[in-house]
Parts: C-alpha cells; structure tokens; sequence
C-alpha cells in the first residue's frame, strides 16, 4: 500500500467516525512512517477511540514534522481537553490564533479555550479579536467552520452569531448535493425522523424520553437516527423503548446518513444538535425530508438555507428576532424545553458527605465553567461578601480551573475556602445531590439550558437574567422560570440579581417553593405534535416555510 493510499483510507474511515478501524489500519505504520499527516490522522483516530494519552506522542511527532502545522495543534487540545488538561488545552489554541490571526476558527478556539480552563486575562481581547475575525469576513464565505458554539458563552450581536452560523453550515455541506425529492401530501400519520448523537445518558435523551412516550402512537410514527455510542444506560435502553424504530448511522458518512433518512421515507426529519459537538446535522443539506427543523441541541440559528424550521417559543425565540435567524420561528405554546415529569426527587446527602458546611447558605454554580464571565463572577463574589454565611457551591472543572477561580476570588477578597467543588459524577448521583444547595445561580450572557431544568426538578430555586443580551441562549432560563410559576426570579439587571441573592441568602425574604418543574410532558407533546402538522399542512399545501406563532393546544 502507497503512502497515498493509506491517506486516502484513513480519511474515509475517519469521515465515517469509525474510529477504531482508523487506528487499527494505521497502526502498523505510525512506529515507522515520517509523515505528518499520517501521525496527525493517527493522533486523530486515537484521542476519538478513547486512547487520548497515546494520542499525544502520535500529535507530537507530526508537529515535529510540520511545527506550523494548525490542525495538529488543535487536535493536541482536543486531546489535553479530554485529559482534563484544560491549561494545555489553551496554550494550543492561543499558538493557532497566532498563526492564523485572520481565522475565525482560530480565534473562536483560543476564546472558548480561555474561557474553559477559567483564564480571564485576555477575555476582552479575544472576545475583540472574534469579533473582528467575523465581521471581515465575506458574508459568502464557506472555507472554513466558525465554532458558532464559542460565541454562545459570550457577549455579542446576534448577527454575527448568524453570519458564523452560515459560514460554517456552508463549509461543512460543500459538496453534498440534494437527493430526488420527497412530496408531501396530506396523510393520517407522520413519520418524525430525530438525529442525533446522544441517544444515551445524556442531557437530550433525559429531556426528550417523556415527550416521545406520550405521543400519539396513531398519527405519529417516530424513528431515532443515531450516530452516537450506545452506552449500555437504563436513558439508553428507554428511549430506543419510546421510538418504533431505532435506526443506528454511527458508521456512516454524512451523506450516507442522508440517503438513510431518505430510504425511509421520513415527512419531517429534527436535527437535535446544530453546532455542538459530534452533530452531523449536514447530512440534512441533501434534503432527504421534504421538512427539516431544529431544535433542542444548539441556542440559535444554524445558518443553513436548508433548515426550514427552529422550534423555540415567545420567550426564546420571538417573532421580533426572526431577521437573527435564517429558519423560520415556530413557537411552541409553552418552554421550548421538554422534560422528564417521572423523575422523583430523593432526598440528597447529608452535606457533610458533599463537603459542604452544615450551617451555611449554599449558593449552587452547576453550570460548566466556560459560562462564567467575568461580570457573572464579580457579581458571584459580592454576594459572598454581603452574604457571609454563604458558600458557593461549583460544578468542578478540574484541578487546574479550580484553583485559577479559587485564586481570583482571592483577588477579590474571598476567602477561596468559600469556594466548593463539586465532582464530575454520573447523571443520577449528580441530579440527587442537588437539592443541598439553597440557591441556583444562574450564568450570563448564556444562561444554564438543561442545568437550570435540573435544579428546579431538585427543588432548588434558580436565580436569573430575564435576558442576557445575546438572544435564544440568555431567555432560556427566563423562559423555563415561566413555566415553573416563578417568573419574578428571572430579573431585569445584574444589581437585582445581586441584591435578590443577597437578601435569600440572609434571610430577609423567603424562599420560594419550587413546584411543577417538571412540566407535563403529555401536554407537551400535543403541543408539539400541532407545530409538526401546521409545518406539514404548509408543505403538503405546496406552501413554503413561514413563522408559525405560538397556538394554546390542550
């Protein structure tokens, strides 16, 4: 076999996400080859495969081949991130910020790197640094993927949020071309294609398991394309129990994924992911369904002409926003969030066995790292300091970012041992422990999406922005108090938020029962299930796409 030949073999095994074959094809040749993009491919197919500390040497050797070589190095903090290394993470992608200060990849990298491992320094500078990279590039443009995602946690406009969303789309769909149309007509049941990876413990199976258990069998026919592991996980076993078919596309490429979806023959077919990690949403770019939408993965626009719909409602996403989106809105009646109304709340640990002091007013952080700016952490730190009974309880990030927010609340005259850390742990265990904590605060510009669902399940009151600035992804906290009967705990400014913390915390106003968290999800359901047949009315009518405003189902 040629060099060449073995490349081209990789890539397809790779483009394919079967991982394992990649690294068992190149194997017998990375202990001998001098090639770099042979050790980057390499490096690649190990860090996916699970084997991310071998993946290092394979990263290093082809940077020593090619030192400017930008792909290595984000492959190299790819790696680190999966080893829970989030300084070296940053430092990779602050070196292809410097070699590509024109990227907007680059730059968005080097921003959402920073944020990860709690790194402020040049928060200001990177967020400047985005932002110009997007705004000078052609609104045509599609020669590279923009991490829309980055740009979620962050302060910005909203068209900028557009325009990287459109750039990316049309660079990941390059060359994927429409298959031979599919016709809608008016039918008795619709047969509803879901796609995504994370058909398993994940945050979108826990929220969307009820909802597809109580749909109505008889006009809706469901079918889950999945190109993500099977974990083993009672959420895994459930939801494949709660679709009639359960098809998995884990080994095929993009446009193969399409054609499946297509072979079925699905009326309307909901991309799950958007611009988050591991989607393959531009499989829908070859129009496999004659109706595509999106909804629950990604908290914004997609960019991408051939989305027809994002589901949202009159709080996340309103009519007023539509020029910030290139699908049309289509309103659900209540929160756009479905949830799991069987989860029970159990009684958590004692605090002791979570480290917590037992007489302390404990204010929980359960949302990831990268969503604390700056201001959200200034203001988290002048409610410790007019709340002094209070401790902030934080989701942990690891031991490095840890120690970065425990030194800046030193800074800022806290004491870091009011700073508690809360372990990685799996979804049942994380979702009990919960309810000992007093208070939820929420982040801002990009609020907690299924983070603030679970805290209010737990019976813990949430604390929020009413909006963030920045669209979809600072409402949903807004959107999901709503429907929870607690509306006045999303506030209008960060000096609200903080003096409403501040007086729970010291017991000079109540706190609030929780109730009703969970939502209905067989109400839920009728809901969504209407928005589905007005989409399919319109297309059958020979109809374009349009906003759909909320209707009150029942």
């Amino acid at each position: 076999m040629t060099l060449q030949e073995l490349l081209g073999q990789a890539r397809e095994l790779l483009g394919r996400q079967a991982w394992g074959e990649a690294v068992a094809l190149m194997a017998p040749f990375a202990p001998r080859v001098e090639s770099n993009p042979l050790q980057r491919y390499y490096g690649e197919a190990l860090r996916r495969a699970g084997r991310a500390q071998e993946a290092i040497e394979a990263l290093m050797k082809a940077l020593a081949l090619k030192p400017d070589d930008t792909d290595a190095y984000l492959q190299l903090a790819f790696t680190f991130q999966a080893l829970a290394m989030p300084e070296e993470a940053a430092e990779c992608f602050r070196t292809v910020a410097l070699l590509q200060p024109h990227s907007i990849q680059a730059q968005a990298y080097q921003a959402l790197g920073d944020q990860q491992a709690a790194r402020w320094e040049h928060f200001d500078a990177n967020l400047t640094a985005l932002q110009q990279a997007i705004a000078a590039r052609p609104e045509d443009a599609d020669d590279e993927f923009a991490v829309p995602f980055a740009l979620v946690a962050l302060p910005h406009d909203p068209a900028l949020l557009l325009k990287a969303a459109r750039i990316s789309s049309r660079f990941l769909s390059r060359g994927l071309k429409p298959l031979p149309p599919l016709k809608a007509t008016a039918k008795p049941r619709l047969r509803i294609g879901y796609l995504s990876a994370d058909f398993h413990a994940h945050a979108t199976a826990a929220l969307l398991v009820e909802v597809l258990e109580r749909r109505d069998r008889e006009r809706f026919e469901v079918l889950l394309f999945s190109h993500g592991p099977d974990d083993g996980s009672p959420q895994a076993r459930r939801i494949r129990a709660a679709c009639d078919r359960f098809i998995d596309v884990s080994t095929l490429d993009t446009a193969a994924i399409a054609a499946r979806i297509h072979a079925e023959e699905v009326d309307i077919v909901v991309d799950l992911k958007g611009h988050t990690a591991d989607s393959r949403f531009a499989a829908l770019a070859r129009r496999p369904a004659p109706v595509q939408v999106s909804w629950l993965g990604f908290p914004g626009s997609s960019g991408a002409g051939f989305i027809d719909y994002i589901v949202g409602d009159a709080i996340v996403t309103p009519l007023a926003d539509a020029p910030h989106y290139s699908e049309q809105i289509a309103q659900l009646p209540g929160c756009y969030q479905p949830a799991d109304g069987t989860r029970e709340r159990t009684e958590p640990p004692s605090r002791a066995e979570l480290g917590l002091p037992g007489d302390a007013f404990v204010l929980l952080g359960a949302n990831p790292v990268y969503k604390i700016t700056p201001p959200v952490f200034e203001a988290w730190m002048e409610i410790l300091r007019r709340a002094p009974r209070a401790v902030l309880w934080q989701l942990s990030a690891g031991e490095q970012t840890d120690a970065r927010l425990s030194a800046e609340a030193a800074r800022r005259g806290i004491e870091p041992a009011r700073l508690v850390f809360m372990p990685k742990t799996d979804m049942a265990t994380h979702w009990r422990r919960l309810a000992a904590a007093d208070l939820a605060l929420d982040t801002w510009p990009c609020n907690g999406h299924t983070t603030s669902r679970d805290v209010l399940q737990a019976g813990v009151p949430l604390l929020a922005l009413r909006d963030g600035g920045i669209g979809f992804a600072g409402r949903v906290a807004a959107s999901i108090l709503a429907e929870a009967g607690l509306a006045d705990w999303a506030v209008d400014g960060v000096d609200a938020y903080i003096e409403k913390a501040v007086a729970l915390a010291n017991g000079s106003a109540p706190r609030p029962a929780v109730a009703g968290a969970g939502g209905d999800a067989a109400l839920f359901a009728r809901g969504l299930e209407a928005l589905y047949l007005r989409m399919w009315e319109r297309a059958a009518a020979g109809l374009p796409p349009a906003a759909l405003p909320a209707q009150v189902t029942s």
